[in-house]
């Protein structure tokens, strides 16, 4: 995802203007964010981003809460452990009671607001108490508006046009209805329900509430706000019905992954806090489970993030898998779009809904300008398969897989070289179409901008696995004449890769060739996934790793980006030099992979660490490079997506390439190859963990540097072994 707004890429959302000095909340729910201020209202401050956001458009851009025309003062501001819940402690500044005559103090009232999201729909509980010893009087009031803006608009997009707020009228008078009608036809409205009638009304959105209040009373007020897009029925609840079923949701969800508890409490915080967030971020779907990619901004569904988000999660919850490949392979491109950067059998790289996509503003109702998503996605069903022996899952989407792996070799190779790259042709869509997706991400030793096609190291991975994935499915399915030419096929590619790009003077593989097959020869964290896929030759694993470690790529929180010896170094950039969760997490897997497990600890510990200097424990989307500081943390990138799936992710991953798990549902095995646990940690518990039909609980603990494991509970005909070789 990219950080700017490019001249080739103007329609893509910028996140280049920071929000992060605003100490906002951000609530989140499938289709539907909001990101509040402390004060738990929503004010058009800086950047003007707060509001809540209903499937690409802001369908809140005012609410203010006052008592006596006055703002509360904040005690405290929290979103609760499970994320479900915006809780909000304030108090009166000193007042006037309404006859003017008894003053109220300050600090005399208890003023605390809950708030959430579900559905299309956000509910408010504010609760004030009377804590003095006299009665007192006075008016509350909440003003509420709704501008209708885009999300790409509210990012930095200048319209020539826009629809219009055509009316805000009141139906009836505890309900206020507030519509747009778009220049795409579409009209969307807002409803807001009071549960009890205001006394008053001001500019016909500003309702106001007269209250009385006797020593230690308490009164409760109560709204919902309705999203609602042309006749869309919205089912109508109270506050209390509506939490009620966010709960049960969340028991629901919590049932999808296994839990991992350890003797480190601080561990245990770290994890706990990313499973909390990674279900928040699980959007129900009709083809099962998707992770949209993060909030505020990315609050959708990615083709790239989902899939290494399903990856990070398999060993854990291979249902959310299931639902990736249901979802992908059901918006898989099979038809040619140059707007779209679509080719038939390509994977999706974002889907949004809104306005501008649907008057082809932006093309990112169905965007395709992705190189790797499509790899990854067979990537993804290989590992899948391995993992649960699901054959009927795979049968089903088996012409999706064809369709892909087609994709690859007709479309995918534009000059014919046999290695995999991209030029994007949507004249607005993404100029790089990695996962490093900023215009100035690819670059020569010398700093010059790549030019296309390119073709990235890491891509050439993903195919290489890709195939060899789908020949074990191939064979799987009977054919195995296929299954014998994609194998042939890999190993070519091999071969041509580690010839092409390893660079012995680097000691690195060089993050792509470019146009005339020029290797682009600067040492970056791209060259990592190449152990992750397995294309990386044995004796040059070693090498990389220490590579990977040295002081110009290992800052201490993390691997960089991009080495601080090359040109276009910069710690604070967004992928020139910072650090992402994610990327460390698959490098240490790859690391794993190839028996380096003292390298994949060295990360673990290292994001760890990092984690209990970050708010919640909560590794954000990315933070900043700069080298590590004794009795500091790393330092924030100031508008990085919190939480976002793969950086909540990245510590199952983590944890994995530490253990060295590997569960082969064919053999009915668990395989726990060298494992080893991070210091601190002298047992981790897993519970649930999903064999076939039925569930594990295993034990793994440290004696005097050995890991040994204690199996609690075990299905019927399933082996769980420690390998030690």
């Amino acid at each position: 995802m990219n950080d700017i707004i490019q001249v080739e890429n103007k329609f893509y959302i910028s996140v280049n203007s920071t929000y992060a000095d605003d100490r906002v909340r951000v609530l989140n729910h499938i289709d539907t964010f909001g990101i509040f201020d402390r004060w738990g209202d929503i004010k058009q401050l800086g950047e003007e981003v707060q509001g809540i956001y209903y499937n690409g458009m802001r369908f809140i851009s005012e609410l203010d809460f006052r008592i006596n025309n006055e703002r509360p003062q904040l005690l405290s501001s929290a979103v609760k452990e499970q994320n479900e819940v915006l809780s909000v402690d304030l108090t009166n500044p000193a007042l006037v009671s309404i006859d003017n005559e008894i003053p109220i103090p300050k600090g005399m009232l208890y003023i605390g607001r809950s708030k959430f999201i579900r559905n299309g729909a956000c509910y408010e509980q504010i609760k004030i108490s009377n804590y003095g010893h006299e009665a007192c009087e006075f008016e509350v009031s909440l003003s509420i508006n709704a501008d209708f803006r885009d999300i790409f608009e509210v990012r930095g997009i200048k319209r020539p046009k826009r629809g219009e707020v055509y009316e805000i009228k009141h139906v009836p008078d505890n309900i206020i209805l507030i519509s747009y009608l778009g220049l795409d036809n579409v009209k969307r409205h807002t409803q807001v329900h009071f549960s009890l009638k205001p006394d008053s009304w001001e500019r016909h959105n500003k309702a106001i509430f007269k209250v009385r209040l006797e020593p230690h009373e308490q009164k409760i007020l109560e709204y919902s706000l309705q999203f609602i897009i042309d006749s869309q029925e919205r089912e109508r609840l109270n506050y209390s019905s509506a939490h009620k079923l966010i709960e049960k949701e969340m028991v629901g969800l919590n049932k999808l992954i296994g839990h991992i508890s350890t003797s480190n409490q601080q561990y245990n915080q770290w994890i706990d806090r990313s499973q909390y967030d990674l279900l928040s971020l699980l959007a129900s779907t009709e083809f099962g489970y998707y992770p949209y990619a993060g909030v505020p901004w990315y609050n959708t569904a990615f083709g790239r993030d989902g899939i290494i988000t399903a990856l990070q999660t398999l060993w854990l919850a291979p249902e959310i898998a299931k639902g990736v490949l249901n979802f992908l392979a059901h918006t898989q491109a099979t038809e040619m779009s140059a707007y779209q950067d679509a080719e038939p059998g390509k994977i999706i790289h974002e889907l949004r809904g809104g306005e501008m996509v649907e008057l082809g503003e932006v093309p990112f109702k169905r965007y395709y300008g992705s190189v790797d998503a499509t790899p990854l996605f067979i990537m993804l069903a290989g590992a899948y398969y391995k993992r649960t022996g699901d054959i009927d899952t795979i049968k089903s989407i088996w012409k999706n897989i064809e369709a892909a792996l087609n994709w690859i070799d007709e479309y995918g190779d534009i000059d014919g070289d046999g290695f995999i790259d991209y030029h994007h042709k949507s004249v607005n869509g993404l100029t790089n179409q990695g996962w490093k997706d900023s215009y100035d991400s690819i670059s020569d030793e010398d700093g010059n901008l790549a030019g296309p096609p390119i073709a990235l190291c890491e891509v050439q991975g993903y195919v290489y696995n890709a195939k060899y994935s789908a020949a074990m499915l191939a064979e799987e399915l009977g054919n195995t004449e296929q299954a014998k030419l994609l194998r042939q096929d890999a190993e070519e590619l091999k071969k041509r890769f580690n010839e092409k790009y390893w660079d012995e003077e680097l000691q690195c593989y060089v993050i792509a060739l470019q146009d005339q097959k020029s290797p682009c020869r600067i040492i970056s964290s791209n060259a990592g996934h190449c152990l992750y896929t397995g294309i990386a030759d044995a004796d040059k694993a070693q090498k990389l790793a220490k590579t990977l470690f040295t002081e110009d790529m290992f800052s201490g929180w993390g691997v960089r980006t991009l080495s601080s010896k090359e040109k276009r170094y910069n710690p604070m950039s967004y992928h020139n030099g910072s650090i992402w969760p994610h990327d460390n997490a698959i490098i240490a897997m790859g690391f794993s992979n190839y028996g380096l497990q003292e390298e994949a600890l060295k990360i673990t510990t290292a994001l760890f660490e990092a984690s209990l200097y970050i708010e919640l424990q909560r590794l954000p989307e990315l933070y900043c490079g700069f080298p590590r500081r004794g009795g500091e943390g790393p330092t924030d990138y100031p508008v990085a997506c919190s939480p976002q799936a793969w950086s909540v992710a990245a510590v199952f991953m983590l944890l994995e390439a530490c253990l060295h798990i590997e569960i082969n549902a064919k053999e009915q095995a668990v395989y726990f190859h060298k494992p080893v646990l991070p210091e601190g940690m002298e047992t981790i518990d897993i519970q649930n963990l999903k064999l076939g039909d039925g569930y594990a609980n295993i034990e793994l603990y440290c004696i005097r540097n050995t890991v040994g494991v204690k199996i609690m509970n075990c299905p019927s005909g399933w082996k769980i072994l420690v390998v030690a070789e």
